[in-house]
């Protein structure tokens, strides 16, 4: 099989293809003939920085969609050429990927291209919003990075759940013009956003914010929240030192600050993965979430990919399409 790995960090450059056995599953586990694979932004901080790499060389990606190959022992309810979805530890930049049972979720028929960019980014949006960020019908929320895979979904799941205001903060204009076609009541593109957010809400700021940035950007965010305000970190993108809140920052507002990580869920609690995505899948059955696909590769071109990613211009969800 082919699959993209990297033996050094680096830029995009690093990223090579190579040629392998595909590997087979374990007990408790499933093998996948990969169609697609999501790429997120983790993958390339694995590449740059080593995020989340247990030794070198390694293969990146979060997330694929395709069919069953085979079953490890111990496991139920999958059987060879189901259209599944799985989210991975990493692996599936390749033609074959393994994934514990847990982590794998059936899909229906000609759903495959849209079902790569699941596994991370709905269940990540909506546990921002409900098990974590306990949003009420009418609250105004904020979300950084909002013309990003999980800022695109964040902002029509918000809406469904009753959010009396959504606003989005982008990088650029051109970006807050794509974030608004996602439901967006306003979108800032200010370093000093903080501002942005009492001007838009008279002074009072707003019930919830949603950062993965980090850095200054946390500190606008909680800058931004109003008496009882929540702030829900699930990322540090700016690379920034990890950030600290205390008295001083929670007391005036009567605030509150929480964290959330996919990777973390996945190995404490996949049952509780398990059913918050499947809540999460049924928003894509129902028509209230649409997941768009931006930008697509074939896997050989995963370095283009990562140039994309990195370059901060693209928007919605990228692809490496990797079988047929």
């Amino acid at each position: 099989m082919r699959a993209i790995e990297f033996q050094k960090y680096g830029g995009p450059e690093v990223l090579r293809v190579v040629t392998a056995e595909p590997p087979e599953p374990g007990p408790g586990q499933v093998s996948i003939d990969v169609a697609y694979a999501g790429v997120n932004f983790a993958d390339v901080k694995a590449r740059t920085e080593g995020y989340r790499v247990p030794s070198l060389p390694f293969r990146p990606g979060l997330e694929a969609s395709g069919r069953v190959r085979a079953v490890g022992e111990g496991v139920l309810g999958f059987y060879p050429g189901q259209p599944v979805a799985a989210f991975t530890p990493g692996g599936s930049y390749a033609e074959v990927v393994v994934a514990d049972a847990t982590a794998v979720f059936a899909l229906p028929e000609g759903h495959l291209r849209v079902a790569a960019t699941v596994p991370t980014v709905l269940p990540t949006a909506h546990a921002l919003l409900h098990e974590v960020g306990r949003i009420h019908p009418g609250d105004s929320v904020l979300v950084q990075g909002a013309a990003g895979g999980v800022g695109t979904v964040v902002s029509q799941l918000a809406k469904a759940a009753g959010a009396g205001a959504v606003y989005g903060v982008t990088s650029s204009p051109a970006k807050a013009d794509y974030a608004r076609r996602y439901g967006y009541d306003e979108v800032f593109t200010t370093a000093s956003f903080a501002d942005d957010v009492r001007r838009a809400t008279g002074g009072r700021g707003v019930d919830l914010a949603l950062d993965p940035v980090g850095g200054d950007s946390f500190r606008q965010c909680l800058a931004s929240l109003a008496t009882f305000g929540r702030i829900v970190s699930y990322g540090n993108a700016s690379a920034a030192d990890p950030w600290r809140v205390g008295q001083p920052e929670l007391f005036p507002k009567t605030a509150s600050v929480a964290g959330f990580s996919l990777f973390t869920l996945a190995r404490e609690a996949p049952d509780a993965l398990r059913e918050l995505t499947a809540r999460a899948f049924r928003t894509i059955a129902d028509g209230t979430v649409k997941l768009p696909v931006t930008a697509e590769f074939p896997l050989v071109e995963a370095p283009d990919a990562h140039r994309l990613l990195g370059s901060r211009t693209s928007t919605g969800k990228l692809l490496l399409r990797v079988g047929d």
